[in-house]
């Protein structure tokens, strides 16, 4: 089986909370506040590893979290930061964002890294919170948590040169024959499930990957059986070699295959079907083949597609198609690129809006700003709860209960914690 599609999530770790601590020390029995801040939660990395080729291992594993940073302590020692969760994928993965779409990253380099989830930042401890007028702060601020998301991997083959055609024309044991692949090969439409890579040296220092593309039928381009998923394989090839069964054997017209193939490419990918082609008249030994062949040269060679007739069982013709391609791939640029969407990841976590809502009488309160908020309240202490009620003001929330309605009197609830709005 060969996976290249897979949703996964990631959780990056929370930011440790900030400790409330004051000195304790023999000939100091009142020291002032020495809370440490909370270590930040630690990132989702996602790293290319050139050694995996299929994204086989998200089977088993589809949850993936960072650690999350300490809590802050006493004598201003800061929480250490989580450790990071790295994720390999193979070369030419996509990590697309479930919700918005966006390609978050291109992963194509070996060794290449990218951050697709941000730790928490760690909490103030109550050090942070002394002034001239609030010596003894006895509370602290709560780590933020760590981003979320699902994002969908798509693996897309990276490959010079793809091979493209019928199923059964043979592109298997030519791709088997040219490099140190070993693709399972049988006779039935659909044999090869998913794209086989290989390396085919033509002489020293010349080198190129090749693609053994699924075959493909007509409305293939419309996802008819395996054909849509098979074709996102050869987007980004640079040139197709274009195999074509020349002898006829199982009923089909050579020229007519050619069109059929190239039809179904335009119409899943312009640039796709743009690509230079080069044909490989396969099976040119079997009887009836010679006419086929000056068929297709004299139907296509006018064109600009050069036809080369080879055979794969007895493994003849191959040089010169190969020195064709090199000439090729010397003058055409690199594979393109898909390119990164330039996201904050910060702005892709939703944050959730301030919201006041009414139930029986009581206004309650909500939205990740006021949650943070209360995470740095201390209820029983004076100075805690001063700092709380001015924070409300600055945030706009008084005004923005008043403007709901809200008279003196009236019960507020913000978490588990309830008090009577005064003016």
């Amino acid at each position: 089986m060969f996976i290249d599609k897979v949703k996964i999530t990631i959780k990056a770790g929370d930011g440790g909370n900030g400790a409330v601590s004051f000195r304790r020390e023999k000939y100091i029995p009142n020291g002032g506040p020495d809370g440490g801040d909370g270590g930040r939660g630690g990132d989702i990395i996602f790293e290319v590893n050139p050694g995996l080729h299929t994204l086989m291992d998200f089977r088993y594993k589809r949850k993936f979290r960072a650690r999350n940073g300490e809590h802050g302590k006493g004598k201003n020692m800061a929480g250490k930061s989580g450790e990071p969760e790295i994720i390999l994928v193979p070369p030419g993965t996509l990590v697309i964002d479930e919700i918005t779409g966006l390609v978050l990253a291109d992963m194509k380099t070996p060794g290449q890294r990218k951050v697709l989830a941000r730790g928490g930042k760690g909490g103030l401890g109550n050090a942070r919170f002394t002034t001239s007028t609030r010596q003894a702060p006895r509370f602290a601020q709560q780590g933020m948590k760590g981003q979320e998301r699902t994002v969908i991997l798509e693996l897309k083959s990276i490959a010079d040169v793809g091979l493209v055609g019928f199923p059964n024309v043979g592109k298997s044991t030519i791709l088997s024959i040219l490099s140190s692949a070993r693709p399972k090969i049988a006779d039935y439409h659909f044999t090869t499930l998913k794209p086989n890579l290989g390396v085919v040296e033509v002489r020293r220092g010349q080198s190129f990957v090749i693609a053994d593309i699924p075959g493909i039928i007509e409305r293939a381009h419309q996802g008819v059986a395996l054909g849509y998923e098979f074709l996102t394989h050869i987007e980004r090839t640079r040139m197709l070699i274009h195999v074509i069964d020349v002898s006829g054997i199982e009923g089909r017209d050579p020229v007519e295959d050619f069109h059929i193939i190239n039809r179904e490419l335009k119409q899943y990918s312009e640039k796709l079907a743009e690509r230079p082609q080069i044909i490989a008249a396969n099976k040119s030994d079997l009887p009836g083949a010679e006419e086929n062949l000056k068929r297709l040269r004299a139907e296509l060679e006018p064109l600009g597609y050069p036809v080369y007739s080879v055979s794969a069982a007895r493994n003849q013709g191959f040089d010169p198609l190969l020195d064709k391609v090199m000439v090729l791939l010397k003058e055409l640029p690199e594979p393109e690129s898909f390119e990164d969407a330039e996201v904050d990841l910060h702005e892709l976590e939703e944050a959730k809006p301030l919201e006041i809502r009414e139930e029986d009488g009581v206004y309650i309160l909500s939205g990740d700003a006021v949650d943070r908020l209360m995470g740095s309240v201390n209820l029983d202490d004076y100075e805690s709860m001063h700092y709380f009620q001015r924070a409300l003001r600055r945030m706009g929330i008084i005004d923005a209960l008043r403007k709901k309605g809200v008279k003196d009197g009236d019960t507020v609830r913000i978490g588990d914690m309830e008090f009577d709005f005064m003016e």
